[in-house]
């Protein structure tokens, strides 16, 4: 079992079925002790008052008293008292009818017994010398099993029940101990989500003492993991800087028509598109939330002029409270790549369409435009991919750097047709 909350309740569980079963068994025992103890003080008292009442006159024996105790008058109800000497029965209970009682000699209590109809007996019995006489007497008092087991089962049955009904109850307490113990761990989990989610950048100290590490150790990888990202991206800066200048000079050195400038166009390309895999490939920064509108807005803000001069009809549908889990600058670059390939292959009409639920957020960018075959969208998102296939110019880095970006955010880009007559870009993100 991998979930702590079963283990903790199957321990307790088996705990407490264990201590019960043992307070079971150990306090019947005692209850069996008690009512048989009982049962055995009874027929001893019995046999010392037939002791009391016998007379004897040389070698005749008689009993003055007979137990009056209306259980040893009817037959076979296991209540049998019996009176021997030397071998002989000198007098028997009414319930005997002609039976005798057999056993063994000597002085005992609580031995066991089979009366004439084969019922279990409790039997005690007392042997005794009269002076001044040769004869050995034995007194034999007897009680039914039946009785006895009939009593404790009474005692059981209860017992049983107000057991089950206590191992219910600490049942139900081990399981408002272990929800109550894991609840700090719940919310640790929704704080790391709200994290994950860009709604909070650090995790709340919980106010229990063995999850502080834990907390102050994800919270130190949190900053860590900023540093390193900030870092990353200074480093990317400075080289993207350090390349393209001595190209940019180079370029203005040579010729408009001189064959290397081809050449710097593809270096420029390919540090580009190494530089955003670089980039892509780099730490995520947690904790960020970026909402949509804005960088919708700003991205047709810088595309106004070939939409003006196409005059594209722009419908947007974007609630106000859409948000993207992940840092502005990475929607940018994923809305803007897909945005911009839409105003450039589209003829009169752009739309960008999103919704969300409680999982995901999903961005439609279209236009009206030439299209894709459905066998050349898979090679459209890898590096050097084109969204057409016409010979128009363009590096093809686009569609892979927008599907690099939201995988790493654990989204995804699918290529479908728009019912305008173009491309459909379906760009899934966490909410």
């Amino acid at each position: 079992m991998r979930s702590i909350r079963g283990r903790l309740l199957l321990l307790a569980a088996v705990w407490i079925t264990a201590a019960l079963l043992a307070a079971f068994l150990f306090i019947s025992s005692l209850l069996n002790d008690f009512v048989t103890d009982r049962f055995d003080a009874e027929t001893g008292a019995m046999a010392d008052g037939v002791i009391a009442s016998l007379k004897v006159n040389g070698d005749r024996i008689e009993l003055e008293d007979r137990p009056v105790d209306p259980r040893f008058a009817m037959p076979f109800t296991g209540w049998y008292w019996q009176v021997g000497a030397d071998g002989r029965v000198v007098a028997r209970s009414a319930s005997l009818l002609d039976g005798k009682l057999e056993g063994p000699t000597g002085d005992y209590t609580g031995g066991h017994g089979i009366g004439a109809d084969g019922a279990a007996l409790r039997v005690t019995r007392r042997q005794l010398s009269i002076p001044f006489s040769n004869a050995r007497i034995a007194v034999t008092v007897t009680a039914p099993q039946q009785e006895i087991d009939l009593s404790l089962s009474k005692i059981r049955r209860p017992l049983a029940i107000s057991l089950a009904v206590l191992g219910l109850g600490l049942a139900l307490a081990s399981l408002v101990q272990v929800l109550a113990g894991l609840n700090s761990l719940n919310r640790m989990r929704r704080n790391l989500s709200e994290v994950r989610a860009g709604t909070a950048e650090r995790l709340t100290m919980p106010d229990v003492t063995e999850l502080q590490p834990l907390t102050a150790e994800i919270n130190a990888s949190l900053d860590q993991n900023a540093s390193l990202l900030a870092r990353a991206r200074q480093h990317l800066g400075n080289l993207a800087h350090s390349l393209k200048t001595p190209l940019a000079a180079l370029s203005n050195l040579l010729p408009p028509d001189h064959d290397g400038q081809a050449l710097i166009a593809r270096m420029d390309r390919l540090i580009g598109w190494h530089l955003r895999r670089a980039r892509t490939a780099g730490p995520r920064l947690l904790g960020q939330r970026s909402p949509l509108r804005p960088v919708i807005d700003d991205i047709l803000l810088v595309l106004r002029w070939p939409i003006r001069d196409k005059e594209m009809q722009v419908q947007i549908d974007c609630p106000e409270d859409a948000a993207f889990a992940g840092e502005r600058q990475d929607l940018e670059e994923m809305i803007g790549n897909l945005t911009e390939n839409a105003v450039k292959w589209g003829r009169k009409a752009l739309r960008i369409t999103v919704t969300s639920d409680d999982q995901a957020l999903h961005i439609v960018i279209e236009d009206d435009g030439p299209g894709m075959a459905e066998t050349d969208r898979p090679r459209a998102l890898i590096r050097g991919g084109r969204l057409d296939e016409h010979g128009a110019s363009g590096s093809g880095l686009g569609l892979a750097i927008v599907a690099d970006l939201a995988a790493l955010h654990g989204g995804e880009l699918r290529l479908e047709r728009s019912d305008l007559g173009g491309l459909a870009a379906k760009l899934v993100l966490p909410a």
